[in-house]
């Protein structure tokens, strides 16, 4: 009969199991070297981290992640607040922000248009965007809105779908998309950073 963990070991190596990247053996090597013994430091930074996670919500303008109502870049008084970037998800806002060429603020999305998945319009946070422009005509003097979404056919669609919906609400708003530097079926979180700066420079119109 085969050896089966305890209840409590079986829960953690599930919880590993549902992490991206995770299978069945690499979460229980995961589990196991967190329990050894040597692992304990590293266990409880584990777990106060994870605490600390508790308390991350949405930026109220942006929707990243933080741990206040808006996050560092929004709070930044140094930023361009008539330019707004719309991404796919915060690693790209990452990856944007990194390459130092964005002077402007953000818009996370909760991915992108992907009616196999069931993420339309309402799910990935179109709603949202919405408002955010709205709130950025009026207070911000908001006149450009970049489409930061990957090159890959659901990225396409949602720019496309975005483009629509800022012409046909906001017709004098200008609506801009990254371009050079960016392949085909390419994600932003895995662009170069120079690739992504030109991207930014060359961005065009949609």
């Amino acid at each position: 009969m085969a050896i089966e963990p305890s209840p409590a070991i079986a829960a953690l190596i599930r919880a590993l199991e549902a992490l991206p990247g995770y299978g069945p053996r690499s979460a229980q090597r995961a589990a196991f070297f967190l329990l050894a013994p040597e692992s304990q430091k590293k266990l409880q930074a584990l777990r106060e981290a994870l605490d600390g996670a508790m308390h991350v919500r949405r930026c109220r303008l942006c929707r990243t992640w933080c741990e206040n109502e808006l996050c560092a870049v929004c709070s930044d008084a140094t930023r361009d607040r008539s330019l707004i970037c719309v991404v796919e998800s915060v690693q790209d806002q990452m990856a944007l922000d990194a390459s130092l060429s964005w002077p402007g603020l953000y818009f996370v999305l909760s991915g992108r248009l992907s009616p196999l998945d069931n993420a339309g319009p309402g799910e990935i946070g179109l709603p949202e965007l919405a408002e955010r422009i709205e709130l950025g005509l009026r207070e911000d003097g908001l006149r450009e809105v970049v489409v930061a979404t990957s090159y890959t056919p659901e990225g396409d669609a949602t720019a496309y779908y975005l483009m629509s919906m800022v012409k046909k609400r906001w017709p004098d708003l200008r609506i801009t998309r990254l371009s050079r530097g960016l392949p085909s079926g390419l994600e932003i979180e895995y662009t170069d950073l120079a690739s992504i700066a030109g991207a930014v420079e060359d961005r065009r119109g949609l």
